[in-house]
């Protein structure tokens, strides 16, 4: 049974885990492994991928689509810690130390999600070296994004916090599929800043004016991305 509600489809895995640099660098042995054990998944908007305090039973990433990392209690109060775009791949720390899963997992929008067993994974971690190197880094990077994204909301006025967020969806390594031009919503940047859509607002006005964003109706475009890498970076 499928850990992901809200399921509209199952896909075809092989053409979509193709397009990853990692599975790309496997020998042909360990390509046919996670073929043969892997899923890809459509979720609609709203969809639980994984929750919290759940076991740890699958690597994802997201081919299409966004999903959020966040922390639900019991009063629906939140807290978010990340988002996912095209590209990225995450949860490898819980899968291996076999933990329960330490967030929930939401899709922000439509989605289209691969999960990698724990099973497997465990058995690419032992046996390819270009699958341990990719996982390094991915633990590095990913190290890195959450100390800044606790940084910047603890230090960083509103106009920053937006900034940093839209730029952190631009790590090379983390999400080397995101477009310069964002499908996103000011409602959606709001569910990963933890600001309101009229606080959102103000904030990409106050970025665009700057010539660093143009906006459309749910989209963003990046003008500039490394002014929007540095932008706010002084309040720290």
């Amino acid at each position: 049974m499928s850990d992901v509600s809200n399921i509209v489809s199952a896909e075809e895995p092989a053409p979509l885990f193709a397009a990853c640099a990692w599975f790309g660098a496997l020998q042909a042995e360990h390509q046919e492994l996670v073929l043969a054990s892997s899923r890809a998944e459509r979720v609609d908007a709203g969809a639980w991928i994984a929750r919290r305090n759940a076991p740890s039973d699958y690597w994802l990433g997201v081919h299409t689509g966004l999903l959020k990392l966040a922390i639900y209690n019991e009063s629906g109060r939140s807290c978010t810690f990340s988002g996912v775009p095209p590209g990225g791949w995450f949860g490898e720390g819980s899968v291996i130390k076999r933990e329960l899963r330490k967030y929930d997992v939401v899709a922000i929008q439509p989605s289209l999600v691969l999960l990698v067993p724990a099973a497997t994974f465990h058995a690419l971690l032992a046996a390819s070296l270009p699958f341990s190197h990719f996982v390094i880094g991915q633990l590095n990077d990913r190290m890195g994004e959450f100390i800044a994204s606790i940084q910047n909301h603890r230090l960083l006025d509103a106009d920053a916090r937006v900034a940093q967020s839209l730029a952190q969806l631009f790590n090379p390594r983390l999400y080397p599929s995101t477009d310069l031009t964002l499908a996103i919503s000011q409602e959606e940047l709001g569910y990963l800043t933890g600001l309101s859509r009229q606080r959102v607002n103000q904030a990409l006005q106050a970025l665009a004016d700057q010539d660093m964003l143009a906006l459309a109706y749910n989209q963003i475009k990046v003008l500039d991305l490394e002014r929007l890498r540095q932008y706010g970076l002084e309040q720290i």
